[in-house]
């Protein structure tokens, strides 16, 4: 049977391979409910049943690769009735192939979630983008075009009319050039095209505590990273730069410390740490955006992101960039 069953399975899609495995199961058996749960990261949740449940369920646990996945949940054909050595031994087989079509529904979800964060994370952005040449540039671009036919009309009978209007319109020009910079450094900072992450981090970090200097005298940041790194796709470039940003950017303005140290690391993984000999976090403190908008970045391309205090005293923030996922995420980055 379970041959046969390994068979069927495969030729079938994942989810309509758990609903054959409750059914396989609840028919040799002879059992009146079964269910599949799919773990979730600490909920487990049925997702698919047979049978009439009852209020006493014998939970079977899925694995994969070592990894909890989810539950075959089982109620016994009487109260106080168990199964017998060859019953649980075909139930073990049964759960292999369970735990595999679990497994492959997880993926599924997963990706399906991830598509419909892509997709919604660049409509949004395409909205952002629409609403800044719409409500910024467009107007200011409709002035200047009408200014222009005034200059025209007016620089032989008027001219003195004419240079203040190009006056005005130089200014205008300006502003329009500097909310282009605006939209252009949004979309990717140029630092990372011309310094590349080392020397966008190392300028960023001066040119952010030199300002700072006034209210953090005594504050000191240093950069330790290597002179050149290995080749990083756009996301994970710009996602680090980021979280750089964020993180010096909460020292100075809150941790109250002497000095704080960046530190870049190239193994397995692009490793970002952030080290402050402030006043720490508090415990019961919630994260405020700035600590979610880098924890989202660091999850967005699979990666690891920690903030505790070290035991010296202070804060340390660890963003751990998977290099694996580079060359895939940068066929995303628009």
């Amino acid at each position: 049977m379970l041959k046969q069953l390994s068979k069927r399975l495969e030729a079938v899609k994942p989810d309509e391979a758990l609903r054959i495995v409750v059914e396989t199961t609840a028919g040799a058996l002879k059992l009146p409910f079964v269910a599949i749960a799919i773990k979730d990261d600490d909920i487990i949740s049925p997702v698919v049943t047979t049978g009439t449940p009852t209020t006493q369920t014998i939970p079977m646990p899925l694995t994969y690769q070592m990894e909890a996945v989810g539950e075959l949940l089982l109620a016994p054909r009487a109260r106080g009735d168990t199964f017998t050595a060859d019953e649980w031994d075909f139930l073990h087989a049964l759960g292999s192939q369970a735990a595999l079509a679990v497994h492959t529904v997880r993926l599924m979800t997963e990706l399906q979630h991830s598509r419909q964060h892509l997709v919604t994370t660049r409509e949004e952005e395409r909205l952002r983008l629409r609403r800044d040449l719409h409500d910024g540039l467009g107007p200011l671009l409709s002035t200047i075009m009408h200014k222009v036919g005034l200059v025209r009309a007016l620089y032989r009978c008027q001219p003195e009319t004419a240079d203040a209007l190009l006056s005005q319109l130089e200014y205008e020009i300006e502003l329009v050039m500097g909310d282009l910079k605006g939209i252009v450094y949004n979309l990717r900072p140029p630092e990372l095209d011309e310094l590349g992450l080392v020397g966008a981090v190392r300028a960023f970090v001066a040119r952010l505590g030199n300002e700072a200097q006034t209210d953090h005298a005594v504050l000191q940041v240093t950069v330790k990273a290597p002179d050149q790194l290995p080749w990083l796709s756009a996301a994970v470039e710009v996602a680090a730069y980021r979280i750089v940003q964020e993180a010096v950017t909460n020292v100075i303005r809150h941790a109250q410390a002497h000095s704080c140290r960046v530190s870049l690391l190239v193994e397995e993984a692009l490793e970002i740490e952030v080290y402050d000999d402030g006043n720490g976090f508090a415990q019961n403190a919630q994260a405020g955006v700035g600590l979610t908008s880098m924890r989202v970045r660091t999850e967005e391309l699979g990666g690891v992101f920690v903030i505790a205090k070290d035991r010296l005293g202070g804060l340390r923030i660890t963003a751990r960039l998977p290099l694996a996922l580079s060359a895939r995420e940068s066929t995303n980055v628009q």
